[in-house]
């Protein structure tokens, strides 16, 4: 499929849509997405008839109505659908977050040890977190890792928290690895 270049409020309106459809599987009112993203709902509903033109969404008519994001809007966001996606518990401020799933995780400077930083790519919605929050990510299912760190900024537009590490673990305490 050809990449389809989006804008980077086209792409954190699309998020958000995909973020809200996620947690509730209906359509998305145009009012939630301006809430989450802090814009304008008329801002939100011209962006919506740009994304409909892209087949990156499609209106949901009546009472219940709204929006919902379709398989090109994934695609389109390199975000992978997954049916049975693997469970990696997410805690923020020692709180387990269980509308959110980590979908990916980048060690972006494990070289440098005073600076070991990564990244962490969500499926759910971010608006909840500020920088200095505390996170901890695992353990994963396979290699059991465990990151705890400080929020050092995220990254709206796709989806990714950036995480300065205090602590990481693998194997995560006295669990063994399943690989």
């Amino acid at each position: 499929m050809s990449s389809i270049e989006l804008t980077p409020s086209q792409k954190t309106i699309l998020q958000e849509l995909i973020n809200l459809f996620r947690e509730s599987e209906t359509a998305v009112k145009g009012e939630d997405i301006a809430d989450e993203v802090d814009r304008n709902p008329g801002t939100i509903r011209n962006q919506m008839q740009s994304l409909k033109a892209l087949q990156l969404v499609e209106g949901v008519p009546g009472p219940k109505g709204g929006y919902k994001p379709t398989a090109t809007a994934y695609d389109a966001l390199k975000i992978q659908e997954m049916d049975q996606a693997a469970d990696v518990p997410f805690r923020h401020e020692g709180e387990l977050v269980v509308e959110a799933n980590v979908q990916e995780i980048d060690l972006t400077s494990v070289h440098h040890p005073e600076l070991c930083r990564a990244e962490i790519k969500l499926q759910g919605s971010m608006s909840e977190f500020d920088e200095g929050d505390d996170i901890t990510v695992g353990p994963t299912p396979l290699s059991k890792l465990l990151i705890e760190g400080e929020l050092e900024g995220k990254d709206d537009t796709n989806n990714r928290l950036i995480l300065t590490i205090d602590n990481m673990e693998a194997p995560a305490g006295d669990e063994e690895p399943l690989h």
